[in-house]
C-alpha cells in the first residue's frame, strides 16, 4: 500500500486537475490539515512537500501554501447516441492493419498502448526471474500445469486481497496475456454467431478479437463517466445476447471508472437475466489514486463474472503472463477452460511470483502510479496547446495512459493515421473502436512515453 502522505497528496492533486481547487486559492496550514485528516504534522508536511514536487502547490514566504492549478481549460468528448443491433465487426481487415503499424520499431509510439521501457522495473524484474530460476525444483522444467503454476496463482492470491479482492487459488487460471484469456472465456461460453454486448468507443483490440471469434456485437454508447446502465439492461434483457465484455476500470479509450454503485448494479443485472460479465480489469492498477478500485467481480454473487486481467499494462507489455478466474457456477466447464488454455512459459511465471512475493511489485506500483498521473497530465496540457487554434475534445482519464481526441467533424481520422504514418508516427484512428464510423473524428493517443522533444514534435506535427 502507499504511505498515507501520498495517498492524500493524490487526492488533493486529483481535486486540483478536476477544477474543485482553483488556483491560487490557500490550503489549509500545515496544523489545520493535520487536524482535518487526523494526520500527524509531519504527514501533512510530507503531503504538501509532494504536491509542491510536482509543481501543483507553491509557497508564499510567512502565508502559507497556496494551488498552482494548470491551466487546461478543454471539454472533455461527447458523442451522440445510436441504436444498438447484433452485427458483425466490419472492418476485420483494417484492425489487424492498424494492430501491425502500432507496434514498428522504427516509428514514434504514440499508438500501442504500453508503458516507456524507462517507467519498467527491469532490474528487479530480472533479479525475480534469476532468483526463481535458482530456487526452482527439477519438476518446473517438465510440462507444467495447464491452469499455471501454483505459486504464482498463491502470489496472485495474497497480491489480491492486500487491494480487497479475495478470490480462491483454484479458480485462477494462467494465460499468455489477457487478450488469450479474454478468448478461451469467449470460446467456452458462447459460440460462432452469438453476440456480445460491448461499450464503445471500446479497445479496438477487444473487437478484433471477437470479429476473428466470428461473434456479434451489440453496441451501447460510452461516454466519459461510464455508460448508461438502463440501456445496459435493455439490451441483456431484449438482444439475446449471450455476454458482455465490460472494463469497468480505466476503459480504453476514454480512461473512466465507474463507481462502486454501478458495479454493483451491473452484477446483480448478470444474476437477473443469467448473462455473463466478462470483465477485462487490465488497467486497474493503473489509476492515479494510490488504492486500486475493486472490479465488478467483487459484488458477484451468483457466479457469473469472469474477472480476467494480466501485467502487460502495469509491468510490462512484454511479459506475457495474464489470468481469467472461473466462479462456483463454472465448475462444470473446468475441463474445457484447460482444454482450451495454452501452457505458460514456467519460468516467467516463477519470475512474477518472485517479484509479487519480494514485494517490488507492489513498490513498483506505487511509484508508477503518480508517475502516470503526472504524465497523462502532461500529455493533455500539450496536446491543448499544440491543437489550440482547432475545436479538439480530450479524454480526461481517472487511470490508465490512453487518451482520446475527439476532433472537428470535417477530420477524417483514418486520413490522418495514413498521413501520421508517412511522418513515421504511429497513432490509432477512431473508426476502429466501432461501428458506422461514428468515431471517424477522434484518434487514440498513447502516453506511456515520457513527453520527450520527439513526442512534442510528433503531436505538432499531428496538430
Amino acid at each position: 500500500m502507499a504511505f498515507q502522505y501520498q495517498t492524500l497528496a493524490q487526492q488533493v492533486a486529483q481535486k486540483i486537475y478536476l477544477g474543485e481547487l482553483e488556483d491560487g486559492q490557500r490550503l489549509p496550514s500545515l496544523r489545520d490539515f493535520a487536524d482535518q485528516q487526523k494526520i500527524s504534522l509531519n504527514t501533512a508536511k510530507s503531503c504538501y512537500e509532494l504536491l509542491e514536487a510536482r509543481g501543483l502547490v507553491f509557497v508564499k514566504a510567512k502565508s502559507g501554501y497556496f494551488i498552482k492549478a494548470p491551466k487546461l481549460q478543454v471539454e472533455q468528448p461527447y458523442h451522440d447516441d445510436f441504436e444498438s443491433h447484433a452485427r458483425d465487426v466490419s472492418n476485420l481487415d483494417l484492425q489487424i492493419e492498424i494492430q501491425a503499424t502500432s507496434i514498428q520499431e522504427k516509428s514514434i509510439h504514440l499508438g500501442a498502448i504500453q508503458l516507456s521501457p524507462k517507467l519498467i522495473p527491469i532490474d528487479l524484474l530480472r533479479r525475480s526471474i534469476q532468483r526463481a530460476l535458482k530456487h526452482s525444483k527439477p519438476e518446473d522444467f517438465l510440462y507444467s500445469d495447464r491452469q499455471g503454476h501454483s505459486i504464482l496463482r498463491e502470489a496472485l492470491v495474497s497480491h489480491w486481497a492486500e487491494d480487497g479482492l479475495f478470490i480462491s487459488k483454484d479458480d485462477i487460471f494462467i494465460t499468455n496475456g489477457c487478450m488469450p484469456a479474454l478468448s478461451v472465456v469467449l470460446q467456452t461460453l458462447t459460440e460462432e454467431g452469438d453476440s456480445i454486448i460491448v461499450p464503445t468507443p471500446n479497445f479496438n483490440g477487444q473487437l478484433q478479437l471477437l470479429a476473428s471469434l466470428k461473434r456479434k456485437i451489440v453496441e451501447i454508447p460510452a461516454h466519459h463517466n461510464g455508460f448508461n446502465l438502463e440501456r445496459l439492461e435493455y439490451e441483456m434483457k431484449h438482444s439475446g445476447a449471450k455476454a458482455c465484455l465490460l472494463t469497468a476500470n480505466f476503459q480504453n479509450p476514454l480512461g473512466f471508472c465507474l463507481t462502486n454503485e454501478d458495479k454493483q448494479k451491473i452484477a446483480e443485472l448478470a444474476e437477473k437475466y443469467q448473462c455473463f460479465i466478462i470483465e477485462d480489469d487490465i488497467y486497474a492498477e493503473c489509476g492515479f489514486d494510490p488504492n486500486k478500485p475493486l472490479p465488478i467481480r467483487n459484488w458477484d454473487k451468483a457466479g457469473y463474472v469472469i474477472y480476467c486481467g494480466s501485467v502487460s499494462k502495469s509491468l510490462s507489455s512484454a511479459y506475457r503472463v495474464g489470468w481469467f478466474c472461473i466462479t462456483a457456477k463454472l465448475t462444470s466447464f473446468r475441463a474445457q477452460f484447460i482444454n482450451r488454455n495454452v501452457v505458460v512459459n514456467t519460468p516467467l511465471q516463477l519470475g512474477l511470483a518472485d517479484l509479487i512475493h519480494c514485494r517490488a511489485y507492489r513498490t513498483h506500483l506505487n511509484q508508477l502510479r503518480p508517475k502516470l498521473f503526472q504524465q497523462v497530465a502532461q500529455y493533455r496540457h500539450y496536446i491543448q496547446q499544440a491543437f489550440r487554434s482547432v475545436d479538439v475534445r480530450i479524454s480526461q482519464p481517472e487511470g490508465g495512459y490512453s487518451i482520446w481526441l475527439q476532433l472537428p467533424e470535417s477530420i477524417n481520422s483514418l486520413d490522418m493515421y495514413y498521413f501520421a504514418q508517412t511522418q513515421k508516427i504511429n497513432i490509432v484512428p477512431g473508426v476502429v473502436f466501432g461501428e458506422d464510423s461514428r468515431y471517424s473524428n477522434c484518434i487514440r493517443l498513447n502516453a506511456g512515453h515520457e513527453l520527450s522533444d520527439e513526442i512534442k514534435q510528433a503531436i505538432d506535427v499531428l496538430a
